[in-house]
């Protein structure tokens, strides 16, 4: 059983940078995720109505809390154009502890440090 303020990963894709951007800046303007890491573009190879198809990709690393997860979950959704985009949550069981504290400090809306 997970604890609201135990860290979690939560993993994305979203179809182009500047759309990856929005959404990062929008969860960590709303305090829903501490910080949002964007990658470099992937291609996903994937089956999608009865057909194999590719699309570049720019990946998403979310840090939140378990508490803050399902408010993630939710506006990652509402901000996706994708009808059933990648949202994966991965828990976090170890780490820096003054990193952790302060994903959990941000997560919770408290000022930086």
């Amino acid at each position: 059983m997970s604890r609201d303020d135990d860290i979690v990963l939560v993993i994305s894709n979203a179809p182009d940078l500047l759309l990856a951007k929005r959404i990062a800046h929008v969860l960590v303007e709303d305090g829903l995720a501490a910080c949002v890491n964007l990658g470099a573009p992937v291609l996903s190879i994937y089956r999608w109505e009865g057909e194999i198809e590719g699309a570049d990709e720019i990946p998403m690393w979310i840090k939140t809390t378990a508490g803050r997860q399902q408010a993630l979950i939710q506006a990652l959704a509402r901000l996706h154009p994708y009808d059933v985009p990648e949202i994966i949550v991965v828990p976090v069981i170890g780490g820096s502890a003054p990193y952790l504290d302060w994903v959990r400090a941000q997560a919770n809306g408290e000022a930086a440090h």
